[in-house]
């Protein structure tokens, strides 16, 4: 992994990281809480070996009051010193455990002893370390100067008493508090990395490109104006602009886009029947077939949008023109073409064919020679033909339909279709030798709820109240009223 992969995945669970810091601030927080505070007081000795009558004389008892000055650390830290700091004081501890409290040293090339007491009170660490130096001071006179005679000896002088400490050395809040930020980042990270080994679902276009080898034809965003409430509907972002309650403009040129890569993806022989549909239920290829025949009619190509699902038919009711006669009356030769195909007022080049009634067989009424004729008649004339089919891992019937089709674009919701299920539906795309001209990535920032395939639509369904009113924006106002169907059959030419 590079650090562009390592960065992506801390974005990805962004989440989890946060967690881990914030609770190892939160534990190194409480456990500095909970420490004992420890106050921390200095006083100093100086060894001198009295007054010299000459330059001689000093220059020898500098260089000895040096030398014997490292020994003194080592008698300072003695059970005899810390027994007379405790008769001093009247302390009820082990000379041993009141040694821990104290600290011992000697600057370099200097006859000074620093002595550094902790207690758990700031005047305890104070009288700890006079008394420390007084002890000290004691010792070294029983040992240079055991008679108390001599003049020359060496002794200690107590130059620096302890001052009172006014804040606790420990426990180093601050400290504490950047440490457990450190840990729990690095923690974070960790379980980005390892989720991000473990995690199966399909998050990014590069991944999909990497792992299956099949072109992503579009990124849709995630976005409110996207969302088909329930009972409404079908959101046609391609034709909004600005000024909505909701901006649909990036969903709308994502759109766009993968109008132009279709275009594109064969200039001599472009795709002209094209099959919709995704791995499972709630992947919202209703929405992505909607749009895109949308899309198509509005650069001047007549489109022909199928309700391919003969199990579960959403699309003329999402669009507000009338279920009844459909793909199925075609199919049995009830009716023409021209019969039930319907106009939608603000897309004279977009004719919708519903379902039809719901057949026993649909997937060998998809397959037949019949549908195929139907598919190559229309491509003939000059249509597209966008079909919206039913999702492939529960049902053959986009299976069936794609192997008529010049191929078929699989949507996937970023964050929720696992790569198995991705696998497993261009598996069964490939079993019929049929062709996926892409995958398209929905929702790349998800916020969807699951709808069961036999509970009703593919797309995400919300029991959110409508918007309130707002001012009109300045475009065209949209709707998607049925016509008479003979009467679009005949601007439909």
């Amino acid at each position: 992994m590079e650090l562009k992969d390592y960065l992506a995945v801390a974005r990805t669970y962004w989440r989890g990281v946060t967690v881990f810091v914030l609770f190892g601030v939160a534990v190194a927080a409480g456990l500095s809480m909970v420490q004992p505070k420890i106050y921390q007081a200095d006083a100093s000795g100086f060894v001198s070996s009295g007054t010299s009558t000459s330059p001689g004389e000093a220059s020898v008892s500098d260089s000895l009051a040096k030398s014997r000055a490292a020994s003194y650390v080592d008698l300072a830290t003695s059970r005899a010193t810390a027994q007379t700091v405790i008769d001093r004081l009247g302390l009820q501890a082990n000379p041993a455990a009141l040694i821990g409290s104290v600290t011992v040293s000697q600057p370099l090339d200097t006859v000074l002893i620093k002595i550094s007491a902790r207690a758990s009170t700031p005047l305890a660490a104070q009288q700890l370390a006079d008394a420390w130096v007084q002890a000290l001071k004691a010792q070294v006179d029983q040992v240079e100067n055991p008679t108390g005679v001599s003049s020359q000896a060496l002794h200690i002088v107590p130059i620096e008493s302890a001052m009172l400490p006014g804040a606790p050395v420990s426990p180093n809040t601050k400290r504490n508090v950047a440490l457990g930020f450190v840990v729990g980042l690095l923690l974070g990270f960790g379980y980005a990395v390892v989720r991000s080994q473990l995690d199966r679902k399909v998050r990014r276009a590069e991944d999909v490109e990497r792992q299956f080898g099949v072109t992503v034809a579009a990124t849709i965003p995630a976005s409110p104006a996207m969302v088909r409430r329930k009972g409404g509907r079908v959101p046609l972002v391609v034709l909004q602009g600005k000024g909505k309650i909701h901006d649909p403009v990036h969903a709308s040129e994502a759109f766009l886009k993968l109008r132009t890569n279709l275009q594109f993806m064969d200039i001599d022989n472009p795709p002209r029947v094209i099959v919709v549909t995704s791995p499972l239920p709630g992947d919202g290829k209703s929405t992505i077939a909607a749009n895109l025949a949308a899309a198509l009619s509005m650069s001047d190509r007549r489109v022909v949008l199928i309700d391919g699902d003969l199990r579960r038919p959403v699309v003329a009711e999402s669009f507000g023109l009338v279920e009844g006669a459909g793909l199925t009356d075609v199919l049995i030769g009830r009716v023409d073409f021209a019969d039930v195909a319907q106009s939608v007022a603000a897309l004279p080049n977009l004719l919708v064919l519903a379902a039809g009634g719901t057949p026993p067989n649909p997937s060998e009424m998809l397959g037949s020679k019949a549908m195929r004729r139907l598919l190559d008649s229309l491509a003939d004339r000059g249509y597209t033909v966008i079909i919206d089919a039913p999702p492939l891992l529960p049902v053959t019937d986009a299976a069936v339909l794609t192997a008529s089709a010049d191929g078929a674009l699989v949507a996937v919701s970023a964050g929720r279709t696992l790569d198995t299920q991705l696998a497993a539906a261009l598996g069964t795309l490939n079993a019929v030798q049929g062709h996926t001209l892409g995958v398209v990535l929905n929702r790349v920032s998800p916020k969807s709820a699951d709808s069961g395939y036999y509970g009703g639509g593919y797309y995400a369904v919300h029991d959110t109240p409508a918007p309130a009113a707002h001012p009109a924006p300045r475009r065209r106002v949209v709707t998607f009223e049925g016509e008479d169907s003979r009467t679009a059959a005949r601007a439909a030419g």
